[in-house]
């Protein structure tokens, strides 16, 4: 039973006076209990599509031609006051950003509740159970706690959680989850992925899944439509794609998902007389309100050789950006001591603080809240050698064109700001902003995890590259285990603050010593179209 159908829908964006058509006669359908997912590069018009369907395009965006259909009904002629009442009950959006969808001034267990005293007649007792259920059903940790809490108090993924808990909540017909898991650790993924296919077999609820990973996309899907520059490339079975492509584009795309094993750059020769970071005993807590403390990061220990690639893994939540935002300074441990490039951190004042940062720069994980909305690209990425680089006016264009390029973004986007990009984009201009004063060490708080897996590979080889040529040093913050297992040469393992497991890459995957580890290892997404298999 078809519940949702899309037919030629065309859409444009405005830049400046003109308008550019960035989504061409797409068609699809959705079925009861089905999922689609919607495959390809970084502004290729997948997100614009989703959110075309529930109303929510952007204030410079147009629907040019085509209709969108829930159950028959013609969802372009609605007015945005009879969407309103159709968005969470009968077609939900988890949105890719959670920073910029959630009320920073409305507690977590507010904003679940919500979605709920708007469409049922409940009393407060009775929605405060159902929030807490749903924030449980989710995984989210210490739920009680969590629902007092406020939006810039948990953790990127943990935001996410909360996004996805509002839009499970009144079970709809469709949901539209745009890069739902992409801020999430592979076992909390997991989790997620599994709670949508539950509520697909018993609610016969439809997914439309947005996504830049093939590889989840593979595991998950039933049907597959690949993106291109606005335009369906292929769509199809999921089994019949993977296995027998029909689209060069899509060939191509495969062929990334299993090439983007890299070679390690060897880092023995090297002078490593001391480590670039050191990070010793380190503790964190935080207040939670009415006497009660979350420990953040419990006697954290570790050590970042130079040249080499060190990667923080575990949970969102477990303290792996509360650890990056004490190394750079950001915040003050508890306890413990910071040693950047034999600097004593802790103890700097805070001008030695902000120069230190000439060596040690920090690629964010969230790059819708951390770029200028006011400035150009070029402003953005120009910004830190204005700060800290006394050269001409001309030098610095040229080394801003220089570091566009390397980070793969055509430098005609220079004169954009960073609304009209897609999320991938914004973060190669992040990047691009790390690299400009090319620091020693490169903090990257999940780098890589809006990228899809073409630009991907490239940022992972350009880090690579860099890395050989120039000697960095990389503490690499991320949820994802395979790329880890791609640019890594070493590994901690957090968990709720604490670390359960550390050691060389290549040792701690082929024989990890804790379950945990063991347990994040197995809820890789994998699939091997060579073989048609995928799991």
């Amino acid at each position: 039973m078809t519940i949702l159908s899309v037919e030629n829908l065309t859409l444009s964006y405005r830049s400046g006076r003109e308008w550019r058509e960035v989504v061409h006669n797409v068609s699809f359908t959705l079925g009861r209990g089905e999922m689609l997912a919607f495959v390809g590069e970084s502004g290729s018009g997948k997100t614009t599509t989703a959110q075309a369907i529930i109303g929510l395009l952007a204030d410079n965006a147009r629907r040019d031609g085509g209709s969108i259909r829930l159950n028959g009904e013609d969802l372009s002629q609605w007015s945005a006051k009879r969407l309103d009442s159709l968005r969470g009950a009968r077609i939900s959006l988890v949105p890719q950003d959670p920073g910029n969808s959630l009320n920073p001034v409305k507690t977590v267990g507010a904003q679940v509740g919500e979605i709920l005293r708007l469409h049922q007649k409940i009393g407060k007792a009775e929605c405060d159970q159902q929030v807490l259920a749903l924030l449980t059903k989710v995984g989210l940790s210490h739920p009680e706690q969590r629902m007092k809490q406020f939006p810039h108090q948990l953790s990127g993924g943990m935001q996410q959680r909360v996004l996805i808990a509002i839009a499970i909540a009144l079970r709809p017909e469709v949901i539209i989850a745009d890069e739902p898991t992409s801020a999430l650790d592979v076992t909390v993924q997991k989790r997620i992925l599994d709670l949508l296919d539950v509520l697909r077999r018993e609610s016969g609820t439809a997914v439309l899944f947005v996504t830049h990973d093939l590889a989840l996309a593979a595991q998950r899907a039933d049907r597959l439509l690949v993106f291109r520059q606005g335009e369906v490339q292929e769509h199809g079975v999921t089994a019949d794609v993977v296995h027998a492509p029909q689209h060069a584009y899509t060939r191509q795309l495969l062929s990334d998902v299993q090439g983007q094993r890299l070679t390690i750059a060897p880092v023995a020769g090297r002078p490593l007389a001391s480590p670039a970071i050191q990070a010793v005993g380190i503790s964190k807590r935080f207040a939670l309100g009415k006497g009660h403390q979350l420990q953040a990061l419990d006697n954290v220990s570790f050590a970042v050789q130079r040249g080499s690639t060190h990667a923080l893994v575990g949970e969102s939540g477990s303290g792996k950006t509360t650890l990056a935002r004490i190394l750079l300074g950001f915040e003050q441990a508890d306890s413990g001591e910071v040693i950047i490039d034999n600097i004593h951190a802790t103890t700097l004042t805070h001008e030695a603080r902000r120069q230190l940062r000439q060596k040690i720069q920090f690629v964010y994980q969230n790059p819708f809240a951390s770029l200028d909305p006011r400035q150009t690209l070029f402003q953005i990425i120009e910004e830190p050698l204005k700060n800290f680089a006394r050269i001409s006016k001309a030098e610095r264009a040229a080394r801003v064109e220089s570091v566009t390029r390397r980070v793969a973004l055509p430098p005609d986007l220079l004169t954009r700001t960073a609304r009209e990009l897609s999320g991938g984009q914004r973060q190669r201009v992040a990047i691009a902003r790390a690299l400009i004063l090319e620091p020693t060490i490169l903090v990257l708080d999940e780098a890589t995890s809006a990228l899809d897996v073409t630009v991907q590979a490239q940022i992972l080889a350009l880090l690579q590259q860099l890395q050989q040529q120039l000697g960095l040093t990389y503490l690499f913050i991320t949820h994802d285990l395979a790329t880890v297992r791609r640019i890594a040469h070493s590994v901690t393992v957090l968990r709720s603050g604490t670390v359960v497991e550390h050691g060389a890459v290549e040792t701690l995957f082929a024989a990890p010593q804790n379950d945990y580890t063991r347990e994040l290892i197995a809820a890789i997404p994998h699939f091997s179209p060579l073989t048609k298999e995928y799991a």
